[in-house]
């Protein structure tokens, strides 16, 4: 056996650095969060998937987003300064809103929540790491661009942190159409 070793040292070096780095490195790697969170959506685990979003910080994110996105309508201080009051004051309910709201899609194997292989694929080999922080930004089939941040939490667990262009998102998930709201009759 040490002879085989001898013999094919350079393999066995590869080897044993492959080993070491899907061992100790690749657990603690953004790219096997988003991995285990594909894992917990397909096997429709809403506890373990849940664990990969903070929904909290998601929701701020977004409501920043969307105050931003109307300074064109209102950009003086005191509007953006309500805005910015109305954001944290709603961030916890609709957190929990939000949560109980994809926990539910994923329990039930919704479509909207499922993640294409492909896709988680592309948004790994695209995700760029600095530290406790990392994004990634891709295109999908129907030409949406997605930026979704993450960042270690106090347990050192990878998390998604915010999804640009929330827009976009709210404006999918939206019913199709919807009835008009018929006013109650009066006697």
């Amino acid at each position: 056996m040490g002879r085989f070793f001898l013999r094919h040292w350079t393999g066995a070096a590869v080897m044993t650095a492959l080993l070491l780095w899907a061992v100790f490195y690749l657990p603690n790697s953004p790219s096997f969060a988003v991995f285990q969170l594909k894992r917990a959506i397909d096997s429709r685990n809403a506890d373990a998937a849940a664990h990969y979003v903070d929904f909290e910080t998601v929701v701020r994110h977004a409501g920043y987003e969307m105050i931003a996105g109307d300074r064109g309508s209102s950009g003086d201080p005191l509007s953006q300064m309500l805005g910015k009051g109305a954001v944290e004051l709603l961030v916890k309910p609709t957190a929990g809103i939000v949560e109980g709201w994809a926990r539910h899609e994923v329990e039930t194997g919704a479509q909207e929540v499922q993640m294409p292989p492909v896709a988680v694929l592309g948004s790994m080999v695209m995700l760029h790491r600095s530290g406790d922080t990392a994004y990634t930004r891709f295109r999908d089939r129907k030409g949406r661009v997605w930026e979704i941040n993450m960042a270690r939490n106090s347990d050192g667990q990878w998390q998604v942190v915010e999804v640009k262009n929330i827009r976009q998102l709210l404006a999918r998930l939206q019913p199709r159409e919807s009835a008009p709201v018929q006013p109650p009759l009066t006697n």
